[in-house]
């Protein structure tokens, strides 16, 4: 048994670092696009900032989800936190996953470069829409006798630079149209409905989604009509900027073989380089025979194996 899985371990160690290599090629062709994805984050964060100098509390606008979704109450807001935290955080470690895992169908550095991509188009047009119209926020902390309703005049431009997180994102107000939540859960589940191998998960994303939308309501975070603007727009622009952007490249053995050394600096080859990357360390204890894998991912998780060899991918 110890055999077994000091045997396992060096194999996925071995796998770990042979994914690491690929991608650090990757982020060294990317990292352009990356910055600029994560500075877009920064606009984003800088504007809702902005806005909220400018909400002016009032009366509650009418609403047909607050009529018929009950108010979860101030003390219960934390539930749609939490459920999208738990969406936020299984993605990013979804994307992750060609570090461990022998069956894998994305490169992590481009997927989220095309993650931000969509992200930074969302966020764009939400800028646009929110400072066109404020509306008085329906949140608690929004609402007419809040402290919090308006920020007050800024000293410096310090002030309005750093963005104060997470209280800042957490007690905003006037950044209304549409839900900045829905952008990151939408197109989180609309990725993970391209690129992701378990229908079951794919309808769970769907599934939580909708659960996403209705506890914003509940919790009076948004207006209706800022959840479902956030649902038929993200899901066009990932439509549409999808189209543009270049297809990720397939993650077959002989794709991936393009990105790796010839050699590396502990002397390995290319060839023992394409056994880590199917998860064969090359180890003579390891004697079980191994198809090819073309990189095809079916939706219940199981990959396709052919009997072909490299070169008839």
């Amino acid at each position: 048994m110890s055999f077994y899985i000091g045997r396992e371990a060096s194999k996925l160690w071995k796998r770990i670092c042979s994914e690491t290599t690929i991608e650090l090629s990757l982020l060294a062709e990317n990292w352009k696009y990356l910055l600029a994805g994560l500075v877009c984050q920064y606009i984003h964060g800088l504007a809702a900032r902005g806005v909220h100098y400018f909400h002016k509390p009032g009366p509650i606008l009418q609403d047909v989800g607050f009529f018929l979704l009950p108010e979860l109450g101030q003390e219960k807001t934390y539930i749609s936190e939490t459920l999208f935290t738990t969406i936020f955080i299984s993605f990013a470690l979804w994307t992750f996953h060609p570090f461990i895992l022998k069956s894998r169908k994305i490169y992590t550095v481009l997927i989220w470069c095309r993650v931000l991509a969509f992200l930074f188009a969302s966020q764009i047009l939400r800028i646009i829409t929110f400072y066109s119209t404020q509306l008085p926020g329906p949140n608690y902390h929004c609402r007419e006798g809040s402290k919090l309703a308006t920020l007050p005049r800024p000293d410096n431009i310090l002030e309005v630079l750093v963005i104060n997180f997470p209280h800042g994102v957490l007690y905003g107000c006037g950044d209304l149209i549409f839900s900045s939540h829905m952008i990151f859960t939408l197109t989180f589940v609309r990725t993970y409905q391209k690129y992701g191998a378990r229908r079951s998960i794919k309808q769970l994303g769907w599934l939580l989604a909708v659960i996403q939308s209705l506890l914003i309501v509940a919790s009076r975070k948004h207006y209706t009509v800022d959840v479902v603007v956030a649902w038929y727009t993200v899901n066009l622009v990932v439509f549409f900027v999808d189209k543009k952007l270049p297809e990720l490249p397939d993650r077959s053995i002989a794709a991936a073989a393009t990105l790796l050394p010839l050699s590396s600096k502990d002397g390995r080859t290319k060839e023992e380089n394409y056994k880590l990357l199917n998860g064969n360390s090359g180890d003579p204890a390891d004697r079980r025979q191994r198809s090819q894998i073309n990189g095809k991912i079916t939706d219940d998780g199981n990959t396709h194996h052919t009997d072909s060899t490299l070169n008839g991918v």
